[in-house]
């Protein structure tokens, strides 16, 4: 059995303004986070995520688009459907649940070009009745869901 190598670490020396230190050590707190270590280099790897999907739009990310939207006719969810529609190769799977106060919660699972999942969360965000769209996103990606190389024969002995 090959084992690898843990990554290697390389020690960093930031000085912060006091307020924001304060705020840090909050936050690592709260979260339960082992060491401040660990929660800036959570924030830099979400912040380089952002980054890369900016700078080199044709990276593939995977990710989840939540949406909360008013459900008052169901014109505004056969306007999401829509719009879902033109992006089936992006969307892998979604997740929906009425809330309180005639208000829809939906999760997207997404994978695709940095670029596209974009221009999706931007159009389920000019849906009438969409109040809030956030586009998280990770370059670690879906292992794929079927292999086109497989053969026949393969496939019907798994």
């Amino acid at each position: 059995m090959a084992t690898t190598a843990p990554p290697s670490l390389v020690r960093l020396s930031i000085s912060l303004p006091a307020e924001l230190f304060s705020q840090l050590d909050g936050m690592v707190a709260e979260r339960g986070v082992d060491n401040r270590s660990q929660m800036i280099a959570e924030l830099i790897r979400k912040e380089l995520a952002e980054h890369n999907a900016r700078e080199r739009p044709e990276t593939v990310l995977a990710g989840t688009i939540t949406l909360i939207y008013r459900a008052e006719s169901g014109k505004v969810r056969h306007a999401l459907a829509q719009v879902q529609s033109a992006f089936i190769p992006e969307i892998i799977s979604s997740q929906h649940i009425f809330l309180e106060d005639d208000q829809s919660l939906e999760v997207l699972l997404v994978q695709g070009s940095a670029l596209q999942l974009h221009n999706l969360c931007d159009a389920l965000r000019k849906v009438r009745g969409v109040q809030q769209t956030r586009l998280v996103t990770t370059t670690a990606l879906l292992p794929p869901l079927s292999s086109k190389t497989v053969s026949h024969a393969e496939g019907a002995r798994a």
